[in-house]
């Protein structure tokens, strides 16, 4: 049988490297997006190096009070966000060796949003943050297969329909993963490994890995993928 990896990670606002190594690593990357929205989390907030130090750029949303929202169903509740955002980007980076090489799709971004839905926001900066890290990998919307509920049954689902032998997984989720239901559908499951990522040439020290991948891209551009590592190297075969 082929084997076949998939990764499983709600979306995130212009995620760490790491998350663009997850996506790279896999053979399909499913966005989680019909589960429930976090608040003051990385589905709608990341940080960015500036002369002052880390800064929060934070997209606001509406929040339905105690009404468990998903992030799919999450909408942006104030237009100026994305004006605010790019201006910082731009003060932050504009000197970065590769900024003005790459910035162009992310401003067009920042220009004119794709929706006011958090999901929709964050899968196209996602997106364009592939593109400029040259990662080709398949990504889909958990909604598209339909799991059931429940934390190991909502993966085990993805994974089995899109027909995955392999699912890698975020180190963080080792505390609930259950390997036995995995294994009994067919399914190993392996954990990325975020050590040991070199340093870069990166503005205002000291050295963050933390911020926004945008940070590596305008650093470095076309060499952004020597500072990225295999967080998964090894294939399991049935």
């Amino acid at each position: 049988m082929p084997q076949r990896r998939v990764a499983i990670v709600q979306s995130s606002y212009i995620p760490w490297k790491g998350y663009f190594d997850l996506i790279r690593a896999a053979d399909e990357f499913i966005l989680l997006d019909d589960v429930q929205f976090t608040k003051r989390d990385w589905r709608s907030r990341n940080q960015v190096k500036t002369k002052d130090g880390l800064t929060w750029l934070t997209i606001p949303v509406h929040s339905k009070g105690k009404y468990l929202q998903t992030i799919a169903e999450t909408t942006v509740s104030e237009a100026a966000w994305a004006r605010r955002h790019w201006q910082t980007i731009r003060g932050a980076y504009a000197r970065a060796p590769h900024f003005e090489a790459y910035a162009g799709p992310f401003e067009a971004l920042y220009a004119a949003p794709p929706s006011e839905r958090l999901s929709d926001i964050n899968r196209a900066f996602i997106g364009a943050l592939c593109q400029a890290l040259g990662i080709t990998t398949r990504i889909t919307w958990s909604s598209e297969y339909h799991p059931r509920e429940g934390r190991n049954e909502r993966l085990i689902d993805l994974c089995v329909k899109a027909g995955a032998t392999e699912y890698l997984s975020g180190p963080a989720a080792r505390d609930y993963i259950d390997h036995a239901a995995f294994a009994a559908a067919g399914v190993s499951v392996v954990f990325a490994d975020y050590g040991g990522y070199p340093e870069y040439p990166q503005p205002y020290p000291p050295f963050e890995h933390f911020v926004s991948a945008l940070d590596l891209v305008f650093c470095c551009g076309p060499r952004a993928g020597d500072y990225m590592k295999d967080v998964c190297p090894k294939r399991v075969h049935a």
